[in-house]
């Protein structure tokens, strides 16, 4: 691998915060390092780094076909081989946040081999202690991938953030769309229960009525006596159908509808349908309206539409008289809710390799953690291994992290 030198974010994130400083009038220090050269390790025939001291040269391996990832030591002395239980050999591994990994060895074949896995990621100081022959020899050098230094005035400058992995309540949901509608039992059609002359109607298409209120007086074509309609319910008058002088005819006179109580139908396809239930939370979004409204399914149609979805209802509570029935909405339904013991929120997630990660923050320092996931939902994934509970992590805007790793010109040394 090549070695991996920790220093701030380069010239294009320097000349970004200074941009901010002049924008701002707000001074940030920090150093820029000058960056040294990589230098890429000797490697021996077995493809492992060559560590030599004196007459004693091992081959130190990361051995991982077929296999988890172990280490193998090759020894040579003046050039020759050495047998493996002629020497005795012990590593330590410094990992970020002063985690220690000490590893023991076995003679083997030809090699020595390591007691314990080298899960990723493969970024640490490694310690080599060996005794041959009553001589005793060391080597240290550091190992790091996937890791960069960001001094913490910069990684403010630039809304890097963190939270704690821990446990999440995940809440899985389906997107819906639909429109606004009266309520069932918000609707009113107003008739005149004995046909006859419409005497008065002191009300307009469109006004607001309250429960009560006079909408018509009639005069009774058989007794020739004046009675009067009045409103049902509090509502808005949605449709006018007579006028004063006309006659009733058992016709429909006026409809009004209770605005302050409307459900959204919202279309749902058959491969969601079995999962949506009554009460399940509903988050529906309108055009227009800025916060998210948040409600419960309160009925779910037994047939299906011209389309094969199948109407769901949703109430709406509509006291701040901003939404009207005919608007599009769209939305989410919940369909299972679960605690995840461990999760992370997904806008952290990058790619590194092969695997999917998070960048772990320890000090102001960055670095790579492997993740095997499992369920998601929301803005929440499960984390099922390679991060610990209680690790700070990056969500927001961890492509800068990623970025900044991936300009070092990282190798991953085996």
């Amino acid at each position: 691998m090549k070695k991996i030198l920790y220093r701030p974010l380069k010239a294009w994130l320097v000349l970004w915060s200074i941009a901010i400083t002049l924008a701002t009038g707000s001074a940030l220090s920090f150093a820029v390092d000058n960056e040294m050269k990589e230098i890429t390790p000797e490697k021996g025939p077995n493809g492992g780094r060559l560590l030599t001291q004196q007459d004693l040269t091992i081959e130190l391996s990361i051995f991982e076909t077929g296999i988890p990832p172990e280490f193998r030591v090759w020894v040579t002395s003046n050039g020759e081989p050495v047998a493996p239980e002629l020497i005795q050999l012990t590593i330590k591994l410094t990992r970020l946040g002063d985690v220690v990994d000490h590893i023991n060895f076995q003679p083997q074949a030809d090699f020595l081999r390591g007691d314990m896995e080298i899960y990723e990621p493969h970024s640490f100081v490694v310690t080599i202690d060996a005794n041959y022959q009553g001589k005793e020899y060391q080597w240290k050098y550091d190992n790091f991938e996937g890791r960069t230094l960001i001094e913490t005035k910069v990684a403010e400058a630039m809304d890097i953030q963190t939270a704690k992995a821990g446990q999440a309540m995940l809440s899985e949901t389906i997107e819906v769309f639909g429109r606004i509608v009266a309520a069932q039992d918000a609707q009113r059609n107003i008739s005149a229960r004995f046909d006859g002359q419409i005497k008065s109607m002191p009300v307009k298409l469109g006004q607001a009525v309250k429960s009560g209120d006079l909408l018509a007086t009639i005069e009774s074509n058989e007794s020739l006596k004046e009675y009067r309609i009045i409103s049902p319910i509090d509502g808005v008058i949605v449709e006018k159908n007579a006028n004063i002088s006309e006659q009733t005819d058992g016709r429909i006179l006026l409809s009004i509808t209770n605005l302050q109580a409307l459900n959204a139908e919202l279309s749902v396809f058959p491969s969601d349908r079995s999962r949506v239930k009554l009460t399940a939370i509903a988050s529906i979004n309108v055009d227009g309206v800025k916060e998210k409204l948040t409600s419960k399914v309160i009925s779910i149609d037994s047939h299906l539409q011209s389309n094969q979805s199948t109407i769901v209802r949703v109430a709406l509570d509509n006291t701040a008289g901003a939404l009207f029935p005919g608007q599009f909405v769209t939305g989410e339904i919940e369909v299972a809710r679960y605690t995840a013991p461990l999760a992370v929120k997904r806008e952290g997630l990058q790619a590194f390799r092969d695997f999917t990660v998070v960048y772990a923050k320890v000090g102001e320092q960055y670095e790579v953690r492997m993740l095997e996931l499992g369920r998601q939902a929301g803005e929440w994934i499960e984390v099922l291994g390679g991060l610990d509970a209680g690790t700070e992590y990056v969500t927001k805007n961890s492509f800068i992290i990623k970025a900044d790793i991936e300009k070092s010109g990282a190798s991953h040394d085996h």
